[in-house]
């Protein structure tokens, strides 16, 4: 069966409704085929948010070996069709209306990334898109929108992955509390001093046509938990491992840092979106398996990070297998995330960090469903 029909597959900014096989009463679904992981969610609208109908993840390190050569490998190419044609099933299963699916870095890396997307339409019927990293990093932020406080000032929005790390400043400062999901939502992605193609979706009725929010400034940086540990896999020491790659990423942001000026009394919040956050929230509940509804939105401060990596690596202890998100299946993929996020810390020491397990999926259901007109969110509910 070719999906291409009822994909949402299109640029942003252009229609983000299906095709001709869409129906009022059909599920939305989102799949993401990064650096390590397949996954996919399959919802409907519910209350204001959304309802999931299916899900699915599998590990296909799909990266495995694109720093030292380039390109995406047999071996990972045929993980992630078998994953995918997984995926297919689902959406025939569930009879998934619309559905946008996308490739990020390590297609957008690799020499043979465009090839890929055409084998992967070829063998299963599915049409992938590369979408850039102003795309995943827009996607990433409208996925994160319900957990920005109300009094959040100024928001850093962190976004881990296999082959790349976004990071996203915004300002709130202007807006009303009851308005941040809309804001977020109305996001300008587009202005003309930010690099990178990528625009916001059309208005809908009902619907804020501006946002009150402004985008101070984003970077996606190409290192992400499989790509840094990749780089220093030749240091056999844990612990100068461990110092190196922390200081080679934050050496990657001082330019973001330098965008924004904080004003005393401005409520800085940061959430990072991604397995190496949400291992770390829950090594320090001390969970023995990863359990979403105790990590997801479970704020840490500064000091209790330090005190989980500090255990990492100090004290041989790792997170055991349950808990690995994400496709962080060996030691070395949580620890070079970990460097990561203290080096983030580090150049930004905000009081807590909100740990949410969500994003870039999440971000791709809800701008379908708003574009669909299927999504009504009450503005005292954001």
């Amino acid at each position: 069966m070719d999906f291409a029909g009822i994909h949402d597959f299109s640029p942003c900014g252009q229609d983000e409704s299906g095709g001709a096989n869409s129906s009022s009463d059909a599920p939305f679904a989102a799949l993401d085929l990064g650096t390590n992981c397949c996954r996919m969610l399959i919802a409907r609208p519910l209350d204001g948010d959304i309802g999931i109908v299916d899900s699915f993840s599998r590990a296909v390190y799909l990266g495995h070996g694109l720093e030292k050569y380039g390109t995406l490998s047999h071996d990972a190419m045929s993980r992630a069709l078998r994953a995918l044609r997984v995926c297919r099933n689902k959406l025939e299963e569930r009879k998934v209306g619309r559905v946008r699916m996308v490739a990020t870095e390590a297609c957008r890396r690799a020499q043979n990334g465009s090839h890929f997307i055409e084998k992967i339409r070829a063998e299963t019927g599915l049409s992938l898109e590369i979408i850039t990293p102003r795309e995943e990093a827009r996607l990433v932020v409208m996925g994160i929108a319900p957990f920005v406080a109300g009094e959040t000032d100024l928001l850093l929005v962190i976004d881990i992955g296999g082959g790349s790390t976004e990071l996203v400043l915004i300002d709130f400062r202007n807006c009303t509390p009851c308005d941040r999901f809309e804001d977020i939502v109305r996001l300008d992605f587009d202005r003309d001093d930010l690099p990178v193609d990528g625009k916001g979706i059309d208005a809908e009725p009902g619907v804020k046509l501006h946002s009150s929010a402004r985008l101070i400034d984003w970077i996606s940086v190409p290192y992400g938990v499989a790509t840094l540990s990749a780089r220093y896999s030749d240091v056999t020491c844990d612990s100068a491992r461990y110092a190196l790659m922390s200081c080679c990423f934050e050496e990657e942001i001082g330019a973001l840092e330098e965008s924004v000026n904080l004003r005393a009394g401005d409520r800085f919040q940061i959430i990072g979106t991604s397995g190496t956050v949400t291992t770390i929230a829950a090594s320090h509940l001390g969970l023995k398996r990863y359990e979403r509804k105790k990590v997801h939105g479970l704020e840490l401060n500064a000091g209790e990070i330090d005190a989980v990596v500090d255990g990492y690596i100090r004290n041989g202890r790792s997170p055991t297998r349950s808990l690995f998100r994400n496709g962080f299946h060996r030691q070395s993929l949580a620890m070079s995330g970990a460097a990561i996020l203290q080096a983030i810390m580090r150049v930004w020491p905000a009081e807590r960090l909100t740990a949410a397990d969500c994003g870039l999926r999440e971000g791709l259901l809800y701008s379908q469903m708003i574009a669909a007109g299927a999504f009504k969110r009450q503005a005292s509910a954001a």
